[in-house]
């Protein structure tokens, strides 16, 4: 059956191949912030899988653009099957010696309080939907802590909770889960990871590579597919963290 899929911050990286990976036969809203000719290049590779790509720019910091993202998809479509609450960032490393107000609130609002608002916006239009689930990228960060990226790590544990929290509250109707992915070779390293770090994170890896986006847009589809998976977060990391 074709099914109506939501992914924020699907300009690039894991979202666009995320997009890609799920394209055949469904409709993909694409959401993005400020790359749009990124977004467009990822809707017309939905769209030569047989997938009906549809863009949606707004910036999910802050409330009024988790809005604006809603009413964008409730005037399409009358329902959702999956939300893929991907869109995220590092914005810069701190350590934990070097917390600031502002950041603090800008690295929470972009990877918590816009998952946390987009899902609670969206879940009338997902109990309209065929095996209604949810999906949010967290990050291996917050299993280790993040040195040097302190605050994103906890932003990413925070959804992590919110996720358990969300998937007792929204059952049996909702599914919700997540995905924890490791070092993924992305735009997302471009400003914050410097190239001796992507070597180092690679050395230390037990599978000696870092990820591909694809691994993880592999991850999701199990999840969609999945229909007894729910409060779970899978761990996609190559054993860069065993638990």
């Amino acid at each position: 059956m074709s099914k109506i899929i939501l992914i924020t911050g699907a300009s690039t990286g894991i979202g666009a191949e995320t997009a890609r990976h799920l394209a055949e036969g469904n409709d993909i809203f694409i959401h993005y912030c400020t790359s749009r000719e990124a977004a467009e290049s990822v809707a017309a590779d939905v769209e030569a899988k047989d997938g009906r790509a549809h863009l949606c720019q707004v910036d999910l910091s802050n409330e009024d653009g988790c809005q604006a993202l809603f009413k964008a998809v409730e005037g399409k479509v009358d329902k959702l099957d999956v939300l893929v609450n991907n869109a995220g960032g590092l914005i810069r490393r701190k350590s934990a010696k070097e917390c600031e107000w502002k950041l603090m609130e800008e690295i929470f609002a972009l990877n918590t309080f816009s998952a946390m608002m987009v899902t609670s916006l969206f879940i009338p239009m997902l109990e309209k939907g065929e095996d209604p689930n949810i999906i949010n990228i967290t990050s291996v960060a917050m299993r280790h802590g993040g040195p040097t990226a302190t605050i994103y790590a906890a932003s990413k544990a925070a959804l992590d909770s919110y996720t358990r929290g969300a998937a007792k509250e929204l059952a049996p109707n909702i599914r919700v889960n997540a995905v924890a992915p490791g070092v993924i070779v992305t735009p997302f390293h471009d400003k914050v990871s410097t190239p001796e770090q992507l070597e180092a994170w690679r050395k230390g890896n037990p599978l000696e590579r870092n990820g591909d986006p694809i691994h993880i847009a592999q991850t999701i589809k199990f999840i969609v597919e999945n229909n007894f998976l729910n409060g779970e977060t899978i761990d996609v990391n190559g054993g860069l963290l065993m638990r």
